[in-house]
């Protein structure tokens, strides 16, 4: 059993900057890609970033491409998402998910586990 727990959400005003952060417990982390998805009110959860197993390679959406960077650091089972310049469309609940395999996908359907995720409000 796969167990995900997402932290950092919060309220933020526009321009400014949120770090979170996903522990996963319950298989050996550093044989797993992660990524990041989120879903805003009334819409369909959407691809973020994704990174490789051993935090080589990485994966953004365009609308985050150099304003978020995911990292990792396979001792500690954590994987990271630094928010910067953020923008009120990146208002939504935030979830992080490890791949099936090393390499990431940008396809929901193919992460199996998801944790609760969290909030993340950006104001204008």
């Amino acid at each position: 059993q796969v167990q995900l727990v997402e932290s950092g959400g919060g309220v933020v005003q526009a321009g400014g900057s949120l770090r979170l952060s996903c522990a996963a417990f319950g298989r050996t982390f550093s044989n797993y890609a992660m990524a990041w998805f989120r879903q805003a009110p009334g819409k369909e959860r959407e691809f973020v970033a994704g990174i490789d197993w051993s935090g080589g390679s990485t994966l953004y959406a365009d609308s985050v491409k150099g304003r978020f960077t995911i990292s990792r650091d396979n001792a500690k089972n954590t994987v990271w998402l630094q928010m910067n310049s953020l923008k009120p469309e990146d208002t939504a609940v935030y979830y992080c998910a490890p791949g099936g395999s090393g390499w990431y996908s940008s396809k929901e359907y193919e992460y199996r586990y998801w944790g609760p995720g969290t909030q993340v409000t950006v104001s204008s």
